[in-house]
């Protein structure tokens, strides 16, 4: 009897290893992880590019016709600003008349910049501050200034050139 009760756990212990399909091999497994890898990068750059061309056709017809309107010149208050993130730029009227255009990135780590105000133009990441005046940095971290965007003022419309 001890006998026997010794072939029969050995017996089933043979028996789902025998059943069990075998592990995949290492190599099987990398090539598996780069094959979804690169099918996920694949679809976010064919989401990307979908997504951008449909923009981008817009401002083609835009840009025939002078350029996209941003705002009316009353739309932005004198000494401040107004953020355009959609088009990645802010415009502002540091004194009556005058508008200037700069890109709402910050110069710091590439974060947004959330408000207009008071002359300043600031970032809510690490509170930077520039001038509505020439971008110039107000208050760091940032280093640089806000790089300029060109736009134009034609009558009561303010267009991204």
């Amino acid at each position: 009897m001890t006998s026997e009760p010794l072939q029969t756990p050995s017996a089933s212990l043979a028996s789902p290893a025998s059943s069990a399909s075998p592990a995949p091999s290492r190599r099987t497994v990398v090539a598996a992880v780069g094959a979804a890898g690169i099918a996920a990068a694949l679809t976010a750059c064919g989401s990307e590019d979908s997504s951008s061309s449909s923009s981008t056709a817009p401002s083609k017809g835009d840009a025939a016709a002078g350029g996209t309107v941003l705002a009316k010149t009353s739309d932005i208050p004198e000494g401040g600003g107004k953020i355009f993130k959609d088009h990645g730029v802010v415009v502002t009227q540091p004194s009556a008349g005058t508008f200037k255009a700069f890109s709402s990135t910050c110069t710091h780590q590439g974060c947004t910049v959330s408000g207009v105000a008071d002359g300043v133009i600031t970032c809510p990441c690490h509170h930077s501050a520039f001038s509505v005046t020439d971008g110039s940095v107000k208050k760091g971290p940032a280093t640089k200034a806000l790089p300029d965007k060109q736009i134009t003022v034609s009558g009561d419309s303010i267009k991204l050139a």
